[in-house]
């Protein structure tokens, strides 16, 4: 009898191992010790899959329907889900003396959306060291304030809780309005924004900003997620400060400095962090309209945030002008960009457009829902942002299991689901060219 063999490549297998874990992570948060009610099978699979792909979602209120029991579960499936499952496991690896073979090696680069396997496990070791460091620190940052609010068991809880949940850009939040009620606080503005852009930017950013000590010498990814990181969110900022400076639901009663804070705040955090300090729900229509393209850009590669990613943005701006002015190649920071990352960026943002509308296509025909809304909700949960306008838990089963798919979408790659699909072509044929009418 012949043994039945699967060969998976590490596309699927990096997708295999995500869903067996939401799946754990389900079956863990439906325990009695987990929640203060019973909650359903579909609400637990939405939650643990918003945890793991650091989306923030919810359909129930985490702060009262989860025991701290629960929540402790949902803040590991974050850590699991920003860091990565992969980069836990080989450094399990290590600590036991394993050797890291080439498979490893290959569903690490998958995972960590990386261009060569080289200095792979070197990349690990740093986005261990990085991110832990970087959440103790806040931690310690954010218990100053909470810690007097709240006493030292609660508030150093709190602390840990939201570290881990910013950095991760999961945006789950231990108040049911968020973080509003700490609208004009510097302290929680700061370090909880300062968490989700170093989280947003990228490991390969930050180890490339801790290692080389002169401008110069980064790599051209680094000034790219730099520069444009910096441009976007002034950008932002000005924009929903202008929107919103009038509009009684959100800041036209706070203090003008209030105002600037929350407007900084709403600014970044679309950037795939999730977190809120005013009313989104009450937002102007211009105002989610313009959140939508942000949340929909998202952050860097290879970092904890989703979306098509800051670069892809970039890269297919820069095609547009150089197709525009004539020129044969892009060129930026006196270097060239090659067509093949041109290529790619237009594949990933035509395949998320593509599961965009088909999510808004099955959501419109089961949900009796303002297109707005729903249309915010399905970029939020595609951009791993966590951002809603109050309708999550109204979504039907369909509804919710639509999100839960693009959530898993948004979080493992639309490249990684295509390659996952794909059958690998055997042979390479070229053949002539011939001109074609567009536009």
């Amino acid at each position: 009898m012949h043994k039945l063999s699967i060969k998976l490549s590490p596309p699927q297998l990096l997708i295999l191992v995500f869903i067996v874990f939401v799946f754990i992570g389900s079956l863990l948060l439906m325990l009695p010790a987990s929640t203060t009610e019973s909650i359903s099978f579909i609400d637990a699979l939405f939650t643990a899959m918003s945890a793991m792909t650091v989306t923030g979602l919810v359909v129930v209120d985490t702060a009262s329907v989860y025991t701290v029991f629960g929540q402790v579960i949902i803040m590991a499936l974050i850590q699991l889900g920003g860091i990565g499952i992969m980069t836990f496991a080989v450094l399990i690896f290590m600590m036991l003396g394993k050797k890291i073979g080439f498979q490893e090696r290959l569903l690490l680069q998958q995972a960590l959306n990386q261009t060569s396997v080289g200095g792979i496990i070197l990349l690990v070791r740093r986005i261990v060291i990085f991110s832990l460091l970087i959440e103790g620190i806040a931690a310690l940052l954010l218990s100053y304030r909470w810690v007097p609010e709240y006493g030292w068991g609660q508030g150093i809880y709190l602390s840990i809780f939201h570290s881990i949940s910013a950095f991760n850009n999961a945006g789950f939040a231990l108040w049911a309005d968020g973080l509003s009620q700490y609208v004009g606080d510097p302290v929680i503005n700061i370090v909880i924004s300062f968490l989700f852009i170093i989280g947003g930017i990228g490991f390969t950013v930050l180890t490339d900003l801790w290692y080389t000590k002169e401008f110069r010498k980064l790599s051209l990814h680094t000034k790219i997620m730099l520069f444009g990181t910096l441009g976007i969110n002034l950008l932002a900022m000005l924009v929903i400060f202008s929107l919103e400076y009038f509009n009684p639901g959100t800041l036209a009663d706070l203090t003008f400095m209030e105002k600037l804070w929350a407007s900084y705040f709403q600014a970044v955090t679309t950037r795939t962090a999730g977190f809120n300090s005013i009313d989104i729900g009450a937002m102007e229509s211009s105002s989610i309209l313009f959140m939508i393209l942000l949340m929909f850009i998202g952050a860097g590669s290879t970092s904890t945030g989703g979306g098509i990613k800051l670069t892809t943005f970039i890269i297919i701006i820069l095609a547009v002008i150089t197709f525009i002015k004539g020129k044969q190649e892009i060129v930026l920071f006196k270097r060239s960009i090659h067509q093949k990352y041109v290529f790619k960026s237009l594949a990933i943002t035509i395949i998320s457009v593509l599961f965009v509308f088909l999510s808004m296509f099955i959501l419109t025909i089961t949900e009796k829902m303002d297109f707005l809304q729903l249309l915010f909700e399905v970029v939020s949960a595609f951009g791993t942002v966590g951002l809603s306008m109050g309708i999550t838990a109204d979504l039907t089963i369909i509804g919710k299991a639509v999100i839960i798919f693009i959530m898993l979408l948004g979080k493992l790659g639309p490249l990684t689901l295509a390659y996952s699909l794909a059958k690998p072509t055997a042979a390479k044929i070229r053949y002539p060219n011939e001109d074609l009418l567009t536009g």
